[in-house]
């Protein structure tokens, strides 16, 4: 049980930096087009990916399409993908006006909401360590927050949004990764996704570029691989042990930021990053003693 919630957390910190790598390119791509599209092009090719993966897997041949489609709870797993639409959708909305940084920060409410919600929806036990690691993290998180940094924007409601909606999508592949597969379950996100998003992009719709597309599909590649890595973790541990180490993000933001943005870390961001990471490790060590 103790090696299977070690690997679940290596899993899910090798998750959020695959996706800390997607964020700063979709904060990069808003310059010239609407969050939707992003969020659009990024679903579609995630969806491809999947298609081709299971299509031709080497040696051991392609996988029959009822084995890829196949699932116990469809209404869920349209829901599920629907809400990570919204969930994209927002945090990319919020890039468009707040440092990325500064949104992720936001955006670390989403563990919070999951440990609030787990023993409700999910009926797991929150132990007294587990919320003491959950603590830690979102005391990084205020210790960044400091006044005068433009995090009271109005478009903070959107990370904030997004945290809400993703710690629901978070609860969900929890519940489905105990009837579908792993590969089901992200064929099914990427159909879902690439179903939604295709519905509203019409709308806010604008001629890409050749780089564009093939920006698209390095994110797809990125994303895909970040969604077979939270599913495997989400199988492997509980919700509430899991989803705090998605605050590893912060220090991936932070390094991408100076590389991309040119956004160097203050005090703040330095003092706020230790907690976090004291809260993980934290966590593993008592992993490793029970």
């Amino acid at each position: 049980m103790v090696s299977a919630h070690l690997t679940a957390i290596g899993f899910q910190c090798l998750s959020v930096a695959f996706i800390a790598v997607v964020d700063t390119s979709a904060k990069y791509l808003t310059d010239d087009l609407h969050p939707v599209q992003i969020v659009w092009g990024y679903s579609t090719a995630i969806f491809l990916h999947i298609a081709l993966y299971a299509a031709w897997r080497g040696a051991r041949g392609p996988v029959p399409f009822r084995t890829l489609v196949r699932t116990r709870r469809p209404v869920m797993q349209l829901i599920r993908a629907g809400l990570l639409v919204i969930t994209i959708c927002l945090l990319f909305a919020g890039f468009v006006w707040l440092p990325i940084a500064e949104a992720t920060v936001l955006n670390f409410m989403a563990p919070i909401f999951v440990a609030l919600l787990s023993a409700p929806l999910l009926g797991e036990r929150v132990d007294a360590h587990r919320w003491l690691a959950v603590a830690a993290g979102f005391a990084g998180v205020i210790v960044m927050v400091r006044p005068g940094s433009g995090i009271a924007h109005f478009a903070a409601l959107f990370p904030l949004a997004s945290a809400l909606s993703f710690a629901g999508f978070q609860l969900m592949t929890r519940i489905v990764s105990r009837t579908d597969s792993t590969l089901a379950t992200v064929f099914h996100t990427g159909a879902g996704t690439c179903l939604w998003s295709s519905l509203i992009v019409s709308f806010v719709w604008t001629p890409m570029s050749g780089r564009q597309w093939l920006g698209f599909v390095v994110l797809g590649t990125l994303g895909t691989c970040a969604h077979i890595c939270l599913v495997r973790a989400f199988t492997l541990a509980p919700a509430a042990l899991v989803s705090p180490f998605t605050y590893t993000k912060l220090l991936w933001v932070t390094i991408l930021g100076f590389f991309v943005f040119g956004d160097l870390p203050g005090a703040n961001t330095v003092a706020g990053s230790a907690l976090i990471v004291a809260g993980g490790l934290y966590m593993v060590h008592r992993e490793r003693r029970a």
